[in-house]
């Protein structure tokens, strides 16, 4: 056992010491020792409840003869970080996550781990560690939140985002925007809809690291408690069997990923980190793979904010392997791949069921033929970008009209709630990326804000940021390269006209490589300045098609 290293022999008598210290008996020494990676926090209305989801975790390895020993790992909530400063330091956590836990489990020479995440960078953060660090994992979330309920119908928190535009429009009162205020997050848990949380809990389930339910049942649930227990008992199987992240996290196990991906339409936010992860796990993959996955994929699910089933819904329907057992009637998923049961894919799902075909639909009655998410490129994005097909209003799959540029995501907020923005328009923000921003952030407020002004079939939104899983309409983001990097969206002018085309995967500027050979020439980038963990982040962190993974190379030589 690794743990060996701190626990066995005369030279580790003085680490024994520091053990006593702890409170460990002998016995206890003699056992595996289990890292659980706590997410837990006060701040975090998704990991509010990861206190006793790790008791259960501590006691079922305990169960199993392991010996639980609980570290922490941080985490930011992006609803309450956004619209501000705060955004920024939002998908940093990612990599600060990823080494932090790296560090801990080397350090201390874990035999094994599980991992206790719940909201949007700290899953991939830590299945980014797992790969890395690659001991026997296994990963149980908090759980999605119950949804809300207001004038008899379910709510999100993306509903809130869009009530407060439609406040500013007029269309609500005070009265009926404090209504939704108070009744659309009316539990603990991960915002209820398919956004980056939920996205990437699901997709943990189908790339094996997750046991049945990890994506979808509610954290209100004692059936969650149940299923902690169960991944504590399981991390001891996996350890005793010597199967490990990397044996689960294969190629084939992220296109099943990234097909699951376009069926359920997760955040875009997936097109990030589905990268990053794969990276760690040595493993490259690019995102223009996901037009060739999406091309043969169904879209079967339409949650929130693309529909009006949530997360319980799903749950109730069979969950992620209802969903897998689907495609594989078109033969769309590897089933030969690893799990952290022990089993592989086809006899984890052999026995699943979909038992609400108006949440899951057939799969020879879809919403769509083609998949969530589509790649574009054009003279705008020539090395890509990104959008959730499946949230766009069909009248915007094809859409023409005058750039509104904004170099700041402030700006293009005061604008839309101004009335500044009319039907036909299409705003760009820029200088958003993740070495413009730095750090990327969400435009939930003001994609938020076209939808609830009565925007959101007559506008398009593009930037070299990045969005919510909560966002919908044509919001297109993660732009490349970025305008900080100089790419051609830091080219454009006020009134260019741009056409996209979701369906052909196209973006372009009505505008010449020689007149944009002449901008060039005038062109300065705007340097937002930041200090700190900021400033180091921008130096390291590489593009969004890369998935703003950190690498050395990005370090100056100066």
């Amino acid at each position: 056992m690794l743990s060996d290293n701190v626990k066995k022999g005369l030279q580790q008598a003085p680490h024994r010491s520091l053990f006593n210290a702890l409170g460990f008996t002998k016995e206890e020494m003699d056992r595996p020792l289990v890292g659980i990676v706590s997410s837990y926090s006060e701040i975090v209305p998704g990991h509010m409840n990861l206190d006793k989801i790790v008791e259960a975790v501590k006691l079922g390895v305990a169960e199993a003869g392991g010996m639980p020993v609980v570290v922490p790992a941080i985490a930011v909530c992006d609803g309450i970080a956004m619209g501000h400063t705060g955004m920024k330091y939002s998908l940093v956590t990612r990599d600060l996550i990823a080494d932090s836990t790296e560090c801990l489990a080397k350090a201390h020479q874990f035999d094994a781990m599980v991992c206790v995440p719940n909201c949007d960078k700290n899953v991939p953060g830590l299945l980014m560690a797992a790969a890395r660090v690659n001991i026997p994992t296994v990963f149980v979330s908090g759980g999605p939140m119950l949804a809300g309920h207001v004038k008899g119908q379910k709510r999100s928190l993306s509903s809130m985002f869009e009530a407060v535009g439609s406040y500013n429009a007029g269309k609500i009162s005070a009265e009926e925007l404090t209504e939704f205020e108070n009744k659309v997050c009316p539990t603990c848990g991960s915002c209820s809809g398919m956004y980056t949380a939920n996205s990437l809990n699901c997709l943990t389930e189908v790339i094996g690291m997750g046991l049945r339910g990890n994506g979808t049942i509610p954290a209100v649930y004692s059936e969650r408690i149940r299923l902690a227990k169960h991944a504590g008992n399981q991390v001891m199987e996996l350890l005793r069997r010597n199967i490990r992240p990397r044996d689960i996290m294969t190629r084939e196990a992220f296109l099943n990923a990234l097909t699951m991906d376009m069926a359920l339409g997760c955040s875009t936010n997936t097109m990030l980190h589905l990268p990053a992860i794969a990276h760690e796990a040595g493993i490259e993959i690019n995102v223009d793979i996901a037009n060739e996955i999406s091309d043969r994929t169904p879209n079967l699910c339409h949650l929130a904010p693309a529909g009006y089933t949530y997360m319980e819904d799903l749950n109730e329907a069979g969950g992620i392997y209802a969903v897998m057992k689907e495609l594989t009637k078109k033969n769309l998923l590897n089933l030969d791949c690893m799990t952290v049961t022990g089993k592989t894919v086809g006899e984890n799902i052999a026995d699943a069921v979909n038992l609400n075909p108006e949440v899951i639909r057939p799969i020879d009655n879809p919403y769509s033929a083609t998949g969530g998410i589509a790649v574009l490129r054009g003279n705008i994005a020539p090395d890509s970008c990104v959008v959730k097909r499946s949230a766009v209003a069909p009248e915007m799959l094809k859409h023409s009209g005058p750039a509104r540029v904004f170099d700041c995501e402030e700006d293009a907020i005061a604008a839309i709630m101004g009335g500044k923005i009319h039907p036909g328009d299409v705003v760009v923000i820029r200088y958003e990326g993740p070495k413009g921003g730095p750090g990327m952030r969400e435009m939930l407020n003001p994609t938020s804000a076209i939808i609830g002004m009565g925007l959101g079939s007559s506008v398009a939104l593009i930037t070299d940021g990045r969005f919510s899983g909560a966002s919908r309409g044509a919001s297109i983001g993660h732009v490349a390269p970025e305008a900080a990097a100089g790419g051609p969206i830091g080219l454009l002018r006020e009134g260019d006209m741009i056409d996209i085309d979701i369906n052909a995967n196209t973006i372009n500027a009505r505008v010449s490589e020689e007149e944009f050979a002449e901008r060039r020439k005038t062109w300065k980038p705007r340097i937002n300045k930041v200090d700190g963990y900021l400033a180091r982040y921008r130096e390291l962190v590489t593009g969004a098609p890369q998935g703003a993974v950190l690498s050395a190379a990005g370090l100056r030589k100066d």
